[in-house]
């Protein structure tokens, strides 16, 4: 199933996502009871996709970063990757960091110098756990989506800590819907800007497979329905600037785009 969250007449709801293809004009979208955190029950009323407005598929308690899990990111910006058995490095980002499909991001000018777009597999939390063994994982998430981990990496380097850098409004676009039957093992995961291709990996790449990281947060902090655990981005980061249009691609999910513009 694909679930969207979508605003249409003035409301929103949580709907699936039917049809072939990622094209708006070929797709539609029938709503769902209440939310997609347990049994869905479609009802009858459905829209064209184009008629509607995508938002972030979900609006989390939380957002979980994974820092350097992958070995090639990690080596462009000067540091070793930890081991699958080393202490992995995890950070948050604030719930209002939360963006959605075609929702702008805001660049805080005379604040940060150097944006950068980050390429990630995010994983959405179908239900509330904690201490979950590896096995379970798939027991406790609903499914995937494309996340943009965007950073103020001058922040980031000058700062010794990453909340800041990563937390400002609307630095974690999301969407375009969640897919949640997916092998996340061995993705093709990409990032334009302009239609440029700078970030081309597979999750396959990753130091800690997805379920290796949903129980490795899983042991500090109970994980709620909606949160996401983004899993890392692959090599080839860079630097957005106002004006500019990136996206996100992920091999089965679809694509995440969003423009650039100055925070007011």
């Amino acid at each position: 199933m694909r679930i969207a969250r979508f605003s249409v007449d003035d409301e929103v709801k949580f709907g699936l996502v039917e049809g072939e293809g990622d094209q708006p004009e070929s797709l539609e979208v029938a709503e769902i009871v209440g939310h997609p955190f347990g049994p869905v029950q479609v009802t009858q009323r459905r829209w064209p996709l184009s008629r509607v407005r995508l938002l972030a598929p979900v609006l989390p308690s939380k957002v979980i970063g994974i820092g350097r899990n992958y070995a090639e990111h990690a080596a462009e910006l000067g540091n070793e990757a930890p081991g699958k058995t080393d202490p992995a490095v995890v950070f948050l980002k604030p719930s209002t960091s939360v963006i959605g499909p075609s929702d702008a991001i805001q660049y805080p000018l005379g604040v940060s110098f150097d944006v950068q777009h980050e390429a990630e597999l995010a994983v959405v939390i179908g239900r509330m756990c904690r201490q979950v063994p590896v096995a379970r994982v798939p027991d406790v998430v609903l499914g995937y989506t494309c996340g943009n981990d965007v950073t103020a990496r001058d922040l980031q380097r000058a700062e010794n800590q990453w909340g800041r850098a990563k937390g400002f409004d609307t630095f974690c676009p999301l969407g375009p819907w969640i897919e949640t039957e997916l092998d996340p093992g061995d993705l093709a995961i990409t990032c334009t800007v302009d239609g440029e291709l700078k970030q081309a990996g597979r999750t396959v790449q990753m130091t800690r497979p997805v379920a290796d990281l949903v129980s490795y947060v899983s042991e500090a902090m109970t994980l709620l329905p909606g949160d996401v655990i983004l899993t890392g981005t692959p090599a080839g980061v860079g630097p957005i600037v106002v004006g500019q249009q990136v996206s996100v691609g992920i091999e089965g999910i679809g694509n995440l785009t969003n423009r650039v513009v100055a925070r007011d």
